[in-house]
C-alpha cells in the first residue's frame, strides 16, 4: 500500500491500556510517521497516551459497529493494535449488536479468535492492520541475558523445560505463560492473564520457580503479541520467581530499563533464548 513504511502519512492506533499505545506513538514518531490518531477507548486508555497523538476519537469497548464505520470513513495508510483489554471486560461490557454477533459466531472464544475477528473486519473496512511490533525497536530485546546475573543450572533446566511446554500449548491459544519449578510445571497461563497466571502458580510452588512467556509458530504479530512489564515483575516479586526467560525478538518489553533496574533489586535473572522462529518486525 502506498505510503505504508518510512515517513507514511497516516496511522491508526487502536488504544487499550498500560504504556504500549505510547510507546508506539514514540516510536512511530521517531520513525517518520508523520500524523497519529488514536482510537481510545473510554475507561480504558490513558489521557497521557492520548496527548501523544496529534488527533483522537473516543469509544466504548463494546462499540464495535461505532468503531467499524467510523474506521470505514477514514483513510489511513495503516492500523496497529496495542494496550490491553482486562477479560473481565468479555463479561461485564454492554456490547452492541454487532459485537454480539461476532461473539456469538466464534466457537472458541481467545485472544487470538477475538482479536483475530476484529482484525479481519477492519481490513474489510479498508484498514492495513500492521504488526504491533512495528516501531518498538527498543523494546523488543534480542537473545541473551539483561539482568546482572544470569540463571544458574536449576533455573536454566526449568527455562529449558518451560520453553519446550510453551511452545506446544502455543498452539492450543490457551495462553503463552508456564511456570516451571524443579520440573513440576506449576501453572498454565489461561483466560487470567500472565500475571495472574504467575501469582497462581506461586502460591503452589513457593520461591524459585522460573517462567517462560513464548509465542507459538506461526503468531499472528497483529494482536496479542507477548508483553512484560513493570507490573510484571510485581507480579514476579509476589510470587517468588527467580527467573524469567522470553523468545528473543518475539517480545515486548515495556518501560525496559525500569523492569531491569527493578529485576536487579529483586535478584531476579532475565533471559532471551533464540527460539529459532522469525522475529518481530520494525517497520510495516
Amino acid at each position: 500500500m502506498e505510503g505504508v513504511g518510512e515517513g507514511m502519512e497516516r496511522l491508526l492506533i487502536l488504544a487499550g491500556s498500560g504504556e504500549y499505545p505510547a510507546c508506539i506513538a514514540a516510536g512511530a514518531r521517531k520513525a517518520g510517521v508523520r500524523h497519529i490518531t488514536m482510537l481510545a477507548l473510554r475507561g480504558t486508555t490513558s489521557r497521557a497516551a492520548v496527548r501523544l497523538a496529534d488527533e483522537h476519537v473516543w469509544f466504548g469497548v463494546g462499540e464495535i459497529r461505532a468503531i467499524y464505520e467510523w474506521v470505514a470513513a477514514h483513510q489511513f495508510c495503516g492500523g496497529m493494535m496495542a494496550g490491553q483489554i482486562k477479560p473481565l471486560a468479555l463479561f461485564r461490557t454492554r456490547f452492541d449488536d454487532l459485537a454480539r454477533a461476532w461473539l456469538s459466531a466464534l466457537p472458541v472464544k481467545n485472544a487470538h479468535t477475538i482479536f483475530g475477528k476484529l482484525t479481519e473486519e477492519l481490513e474489510h473496512a479498508g484498514l492495513r492492520m500492521l504488526p504491533a511490533s512495528c516501531f518498538m525497536d527498543e523494546n523488543i530485546p534480542s537473545a541473551g541475558v539483561l539482568t546482572r546475573r544470569g540463571p544458574d543450572e536449576r533455573e536454566a533446566r526449568d527455562i529449558e523445560i518451560g520453553h519446550k511446554i510453551a511452545r506446544e500449548i502455543g498452539h492450543l491459544d490457551i495462553g503463552q505463560t508456564v511456570l516451571v519449578k524443579d520440573g513440576m510445571v506449576l501453572a498454565v497461563e489461561a483466560f487470567e492473564g500472565t500475571n495472574k497466571a504467575i501469582v497462581r502458580g506461586g502460591r503452589l510452588g513457593g520461591r524459585g520457580a522460573v517462567v517462560v512467556k513464548a509465542a507459538k509458530q506461526g503468531h499472528d504479530m497483529r494482536f496479542d503479541i507477548p508483553v512484560i512489564g513493570i507490573k510484571t515483575i510485581g507480579a514476579l516479586r509476589k510470587a517468588g520467581v527467580s527467573a524469567l526467560s522470553f523468545q528473543a525478538g518475539r517480545i515486548v518489553i515495556l518501560e525496559r530499563a525500569e523492569v531491569i533496574a527493578a529485576a536487579d533489586r529483586l535478584g531476579i535473572a532475565l533471559a532471551g533464548v533464540d527460539s529459532g522462529l522469525p522475529t518481530a518486525p520494525l517497520r510495516p
